[in-house]
């Protein structure tokens, strides 16, 4: 029997502005859509909280033993500087600035990326598509919603007719915006737009002759739609209907209503049964984002090269801090709170290094199954992270009272405690033990250091003192002084 058969998992749909009990349209299989970078831009931290919260969620589901199919895409074409279908692609636009090719672009980020989320410990994706990988797909699904009368061409671009759509369908049924609304809040862009009416969005856009990224199609040379590569993908690896589509609250409303839209013209039924929504980082109270330049970049806060933080901070640390917010929740990034994280990450830390050592009694003074329950009751809840790390230190104070004979366990709860605080700590919330970790490279470090001592002492006994001198020279250039005594040569890190 799988974990998942026992317990309830309740997920917030944004879809019905709801929790609703999570049941997989397969038995014991999930299929997981995330919406993925724009690859024009190195990923800043706001970016990286959003893919954090389903790298957890995924995480979790693995843990409850479903089988994920978590497909999360990188965006390397279509994407316009705004929601009106206006404007240069974002990647043709630096590729220009930068006077290289677009691919060049999308190779430099893309890395950055992986990089990033391979500092922070994220599992990486069971798919990882691209737009480009996918033109032939848009293309198919274009063709397709033209033949059904819900898209018009228009000059070389085609474009999804909103108003028609609606006549049979909700279109705002995720983001609760109603069409008459919508029609009376948009801005006439008399003689400035092709489109039929202002609310219709793209699905394939004419290249005009100056434009790099281009594809042949029907309709002429061109490119697609950005909201239409999310459709084509996510039919593709999970089906026309599956379990999970997540992203930023911010892709809400444009791009996820029309995912929504593109797939019911197509299918005739809704693509996803929860629709999951992570909430912005602030910093300095206001929305992080690339466009604005209020962000910071994960390396700055590796290595303490920012104007914002006293001292650098390990990626686990970072990663400690996030998730003690709920991913629906607003949270503001500060210097003071890493510092506290950072206190409380140690504490954490510390607690399991003394679980191999604690005394065993008899008895437990310490209800270790309620405990357990505790934690699963908080990720099963909307996948509570702070809910959850609150029960891992009510642990932490029990094993402190243990180890200073104030408190009792016995053999059987203190290896349930082992197994659930690793299992959380390390599989679900996949944090780091860098305590561990940073005593490794320290002796690894020495090692090597040792090393070099023996060869230049060497060296020395065999009068090749240039050999011995370049040693000690190029130790102290890397900041490692060596000093001679009668007792032997030691070293110290500046």
């Amino acid at each position: 029997m799988q974990l998942y058969q026992s317990q309830e998992l309740k997920i917030y749909n944004s879809l019905t502005g709801k929790k609703e009990i999570f049941k997989s349209i397969n038995e014991g299989y999930v299929g997981m859509y995330v919406c993925g970078p724009t690859v024009y831009s190195y990923v800043h931290l706001g970016n990286v909280r959003t893919f954090m919260s389903f790298d957890v969620i995924f995480r979790y589901l693995k843990h409850l033993g479903y089988k994920v199919r978590y497909v999360r895409n990188i965006t390397d074409a279509g994407h316009l500087e705004n929601d009106a279908d206006e404007g240069e692609d974002r990647i043709a636009k630096k590729a220009r600035l930068e006077q290289i090719e677009p691919m060049e672009v999308v190779q430099r980020y893309t890395v950055d990326f992986h990089t990033i989320l391979q500092k922070f410990n994220f599992l990486p994706p069971s798919i990882e598509p691209t737009a480009t990988g996918h033109i032939i797909e848009q293309i198919e699904i274009i063709k397709d919603i033209v033949d059904k009368g819900l898209a018009y061409e228009i000059n070389g671009s085609v474009y999804f007719d909103v108003l028609k759509f609606n006549e049979t369908n909700n279109y705002g049924i995720l983001s609760g915006r109603n069409i008459e609304d919508l029609i009376h809040n948009t801005r006439v862009l008399s003689g400035q737009s092709e489109k039929k009416n202002p609310q219709d969005f793209a699905l394939w856009k004419k290249a005009e002759p100056q434009h790099i990224m281009r594809w042949p199609s029907p309709w002429g040379d061109g490119f697609p739609g950005w909201h239409l590569e999310c459709t084509a993908m996510s039919t593709k690896y999970l089906g026309e209907q599956f379990d999970i589509h997540g992203g930023g609250m911010d892709l809400k409303f444009p791009h996820h209503e029309c995912e929504i839209a593109q797939a019911e013209a197509c299918n005739g039924h809704s693509p996803v049964n929860y629709w999951m929504h992570a909430n912005m980082l602030t910093l300095n109270g206001k929305k992080m984002a690339k466009s604005t330049g209020n962000n910071i970049l994960p390396g700055e806060i590796f290595s303490g090269n920012n104007a914002i933080l006293s001292k650098a901070f390990a990626p686990s640390v970072v990663r400690f801090f996030i998730l003690q917010a709920h991913y629906r929740s607003i949270f503001d990034f500060s210097n003071d709170a890493l510092l506290a994280s950072e206190k409380g990450f140690n504490k954490l830390m510390d607690a399991l290094h003394c679980l191999d050592g604690l005394n065993i009694s008899d008895s437990s003074s310490f209800d270790i199954n309620a405990w357990k329950d505790n934690c699963y009751a908080a990720m099963n809840d909307d996948f509570n992270t702070p809910i959850l790390i609150s029960h891992l230190f009510e642990a932490v104070k029990h094993i402190n009272q243990i180890k200073d004979n104030k408190a009792t366990i016995n053999s059987d709860d203190l290896e349930v405690l082992k197994s659930t605080m690793h299992a959380f700590i390390f599989d679900v919330l996949g944090l780091v033990d860098t305590v561990t970790t940073d005593n490794n490279d320290s002796n690894t470090l020495s090692n090597v250091i040792e090393l070099l001592i023996n060869l230049r002492a060497e060296a020395r006994a065999n009068k090749d003192f240039a050999t011995s001198d370049k040693i000690r020279d190029e130790l102290l250039a890397m900041g490692v002084q060596l000093k001679d005594g009668k007792e032997g040569t030691t070293f110290s890190l500046s």
